[in-house]
């Protein structure tokens, strides 16, 4: 099943196969999950944004015993996920409903050893979801070793995909950038994954599994990361502005 909001595909769900990831960005955020820790290893989670909650499914069949948050605004969203689309009883996710931001501010020094940050109001992420006192935070929360991913959504001339390469490189050591090609090249509206650690990613493997996905995807990182950004200036809580509007058709 997919949801749509405001005409934007939002969640694919496939209630007899949770660990299916419909939509490209999903099975590139799907390799980060899967290649953070050793197989079926359990790991703490925070997601920001839930829809009909994709993610946590995927990481509860992949992972089992893993311990899951999940925050959603729209909490009229929240009741139709659980009336529509149930999750197994045996998971353990926890949806909140209320603002990203503030769920995230509310969480303890190093609880996450993942934060995925997937918030969409409409088909835009909202402006203070973007900054880099927002990163600080995503830091913040994280574990020593845990890694942060956020989807990003943009279409040439692709100003605020590297404004937030450059923002969230002002807060994390080490960063990658899955998309694809031709989002990276400017001819297209899409997503693209940046995925942020203090530690180092496991790019080989993320470069391998991206290349072989049925949409091949590129990474880039270190030196190719720093050209694309391209001197771009980070994004502060005074600047920040929503990512740009889809153009007409950019879904069909």
């Amino acid at each position: 099943m997919t949801l749509l909001l405001d005409r934007a595909p939002q969640s694919y769900v496939d209630l007899d196969d949770p660990a299916y990831l419909g939509f490209a960005y999903q099975r590139r955020l799907g390799h980060l999950i899967d290649t953070l820790a050793p197989p079926r290893a359990p790991l703490r989670v925070l997601h920001l944004g839930g829809g009909a909650c994709t993610l946590a499914r995927y990481v509860a069949a992949t992972r089992p015993r893993s311990t899951q948050q999940v925050a959603e605004r729209d909490g009229a969203l929240v009741h139709l996920v659980r009336r529509e689309l149930p999750f197994d009883p045996a998971a353990r996710i926890r949806v909140r409903t209320g603002d990203a931001r503030e769920i995230l501010g509310r969480l303890p020094d190093g609880w996450a050893d993942l934060v995925l940050a997937d918030v969409f109001g409409g088909a835009r992420t909202p402006a203070h979801l973007t900054s880099g006192e927002f990163y600080t935070e995503l830091r913040r929360v994280l574990a020593p070793t845990g890694t942060a991913a956020a989807n990003l959504a943009d279409g040439p001339p692709l100003t605020h995909l590297r404004r937030q390469i450059a923002t969230a490189a002002g807060v994390f050591g080490e960063l990658a950038l899955l998309a694809d090609p031709a989002v990276l090249r400017g001819r297209r509206f899409g997503n693209a994954v940046l995925a942020c650690s203090a530690v180092p990613l496991p790019v080989a493997e993320l470069t391998r599994r991206a290349a072989s996905d049925p949409h091949p995807g590129r990474l880039l990182h270190a030196r190719e990361l720093t050209d694309f950004t391209g001197g771009a200036a980070p994004v502060t809580d005074a600047d920040a502005v929503a990512s740009p509007a889809p153009p007409p058709g950019a879904f069909e």
